[in-house]
């Protein structure tokens, strides 16, 4: 590490900024000083500071020309740039710089990243969806784009009559969504969906292969048998000219609702016209006007903006002061509403007969689809997979949000989504209870990211109502709701308006395209520290909020915990049993059940192979200064014979000779027991075997940790786990 930090002196010197501590894990920030024991204490530095237009265009100006010195110290490669997209300042000057990368020219899927910055400069860690150096044989593909068009039709599974959009909806990208980055063209696809006849999807395909790597929506809707009810009389703000007034709200960034005459969803603005009139006065409360539904925009679209702003300090969806138009009556019988970040737009259709041709313009459906655009702004969660249904979860919950803050007596707060929507069911998810519908995920299981991304949005949804919430029934809105865990557990929640400022700070500062429900676990439990203190009940409760969903282990109470026993500390006697629990899931075939791991460790990637089964713990491969963990607490080890911890190892190098340059050691209880290098390669997976007679009868932490240097990568895979 020494050359990294003769760098970072330069550095330092020349443009005031410091070195970076680089570790693969899902957030290196450093944490913020820890209350005391039990206590709850804002942290005074972690709310967002407001920023003119003009201030926040500078900051980004000036993290453009840090750029190349950030991704020098970031130990990035030469072929690679870093492009500044968005900078958040803490009220103590603290930074949040997010860039996006391009190698040799080329886009990168999965190259994101946000870098964290002290107030004199000094960088005090970064969050990487795609951790070290982009490494790719070459830039010249073996399939022409033609090539993998055609491909990306055949892939395509997410709409039906698919074709090309046009001649030219092939882009070549290195795609790093793995940990081994490859060239790939960025294919766009149309054909009927569930977004209508015009529905969009984007598919990734191997530039040499013509494989299909990954498959997702383009348009990110709240999609269900019905959407939309007008929010009753209200007052809207609206703009006077000299024939009279039209539907642009002045005081939200200019937001403007337009009427789209029915233009088809292929293109909405296609017979568009602002609405005005000569008079001030809005609909008639019935969609028999076709002002009513332009009133339920622009209501929830400004009480949107109204909850960011007063909330977060940010200002509209890019947080540059500029409202998105919105465009309402598009298409015919239309059950849908969605936000496009390719024109900075929303769109509402008019419902259909399934529905009671109710327009889909319901202040959640407002809050839920421009909440889509923030995170498009922000950790832009990629439309598939876990990330995928992050981002729909995302997108529940600050519509939610909008709605209790809005205080309209018509729809008040709840946890149910489109409770207003005219439904057959009465409603189209439900945040306290998901799986009540049938479909949505209540917990975690290792095909959560197979599933649909409006099922799986069920996990965020159910941690953030518990975090909120806490367990047990309860009356909101009028509306039942029902705290169960997918672990019995029992615990209070944290409000709901601390749970959102944790999830928001995660979202902005620390989640990338890539995060899983894991890494949001981390994300979350960081921006908890952040704000209320590491040791903070806030933040044991988010953890407990998180078990309760089935994503790792809570942690300990910060007010009633039990340390780690000292080394002096009687071993107990062979007679007696252990309190903790029998090693679960050795073998990863529930995903990440009672594991913790430092970023997304656990996985059935196609990339490498498992044991036994689909899935296994892939720990380093970076080719990069990385360190990652991936631990089990609270195992109880045999009382008799002779214990051992055996497991399967399978060690893949590019390094050269016996010296350790990458390690995995095995810890229990913080002690080193064993250790595994790149000077173990083996050319399949190889059993080891732990003595763990010196634990006899007692409870152990178990932790593989991995380390890795600058130069070559290493690849330690891990299964079948057992202590007997």
């Amino acid at each position: 590490m020494k050359h990294k930090n003769a760098l970072a002196a330069a550095v330092a010197a020349a443009l005031a900024l410091g070195s970076v501590t680089m570790v693969a894990t899902q957030s290196t920030a450093a944490p913020r000083p820890a209350a005391a024991a039990g206590t709850s204490v804002d942290r005074p530095g972690a709310g967002f500071k407001a920023m003119t237009a003009d201030t926040r265009d500078e900051a980004i100006r000036a993290a453009g020309r840090n750029a190349a010195a950030t991704a020098r110290e970031l130990g990035l490669g030469p072929d690679e740039r870093l492009v500044a997209q968005d900078v958040l300042i803490d009220a103590d000057g603290s930074r949040h710089v997010r860039y996006d990368r391009t190698y040799r020219g080329l886009s990168v899927i999965g190259g994101d990243l946000v870098v964290h910055l002290a107030g004199d400069g000094t960088i005090t860690g970064s969050d990487l969806a795609h951790q070290g150096a982009i490494r790719i044989a070459g830039t010249t593909p073996k399939l022409t784009a033609a090539d993998a068009s055609a491909k990306a039709v055949k892939h395509a599974k997410h709409v039906k009559k698919a074709k090309a959009a046009t001649k030219d909806s092939s882009t070549l990208v290195v795609y790093a969504v793995g940990k081994f980055p490859v060239l790939a063209y960025r294919s766009t696809v149309t054909g009927e969906g569930e977004a209508g006849p015009a529905s969009r999807q984007a598919v990734i395909v191997d530039a040499t292969s013509g494989a299909a790597l990954d498959q997702y929506e383009l348009h990110q809707t709240v999609t269900g048998t019905g959407n939309g009810v007008t929010v009753g009389q209200v007052s809207i703000e609206t703009t006077q000219t000299a024939g009279g007034y039209t539907l642009t709200d002045a005081a939200h960034g200019g937001t403007i609702v337009y009427d789209s005459y029915n233009s088809p969803q292929s293109s909405p603005r296609q017979n568009a016209r602002a609405f005005s009139k000569t008079t001030n006065s809005w609909g008639n409360g019935t969609a028999s006007s076709r002002e009513s539904a332009a009133v339920d925009a622009s209501y929830g679209l400004a009480k949107t903006w109204d909850y960011y702003k007063n909330s977060f300090n940010r200002s509209g969806i890019r947080n540059d002061g500029r409202g998105a138009p919105a465009y309402v009556h598009v298409d015919n019988s239309l059950l849908n509403a969605f936000y496009d970040d390719d024109c900075f737009c929303m769109y509402f259709g008019d419902g259909s007969s399934q529905n009671g041709n109710t327009p889909v313009t319901a202040l959640d459906v407002a809050g839920h689809e421009m909440s889509h655009g923030v995170t498009a702004a922000t950790a832009n969660l990629t439309y598939s997979g876990e990330s995928g249904g992050l981002n729909e979860a995302t997108s529940d919950i600050f519509g939610t949000m909008v709605e209790f803050s809005a205080g309209n007596a018509g729809d008040p707060g709840d946890y149910y989504i489109g409770e207003k929507l005219n439904m057959s069911g009465g409603y189209m998810r439900r945040m306290d209870n998901p799986a009540a519908d049938g479909k949505s995920l209540s917990c975690w299981t290792s095909s959560a990211g197979s599933a649909d991304v409006h099922y799986s949005s069920g996990i965020g949804n159910h941690f953030f109502y518990l975090a909120a919430e806490g367990t047990g029934a309860k009356t909101i809105g009028g509306r039942s709701h029902t705290g169960t865990t997918c672990n019995n557990d029992t615990f209070a929640g944290i409000g709901k308006d601390k749970a959102a400022a944790v999830w928001y700070r995660a979202l902005s500062t620390y989640m990338t395209s890539t995060t899983t429900y894991a890494g949001a676990r981390t994300a979350t439990l960081q921006a908890a520290a952040d704000l209320y203190g590491a040791n903070s009940q806030e933040r044991y409760l988010v953890s407990k909020a998180w078990a309760a969903v089935s994503v790792g282990t809570a942690l300990p109470d910060p007010g009633t915990g039990t340390p780690t026993p000292s080394p002096s500390t009687p071993t107990p006697s062979p007679t007696t049993p252990p309190s903790g629990n029998a090693l679960t899931n050795g073998s990863f075939e529930q995903g990440t059940s009672g594991w913790t791991q430092s970023d997304s460790i656990i996985t059935n990637s196609s990339l490498q192979t498992a044991r036994d089964g689909a899935w296994y713990a892939w720990m380093m491969g970076y080719g990069a200064d990385a360190v990652e963990s991936l631990s089990q607490s609270n195992i109880a080890v045999p009382s008799t014979g002779t214990p051992q911890l055996t497991f399967w190892l399978k060690v893949s190098t590019q390094e050269s000779g016996s010296t350790a340059y990458d390690t995995l050691k095995v810890n229990v209880n913080g002690s080193t027991l064993a250790t595994y290098s790149n000077a173990n390669a083996s050319a399949g997976y190889v059993q080891k075997t732990v003595d763990l007679s010196a634990y006899k009868g007692r409870t152990v932490k178990l932790e593989f940790a991995g380390t890795e240097d600058t130069y070559l990568s290493t690849i330690f895979l891990v299964d079948q786990i057992a202590i007997g």
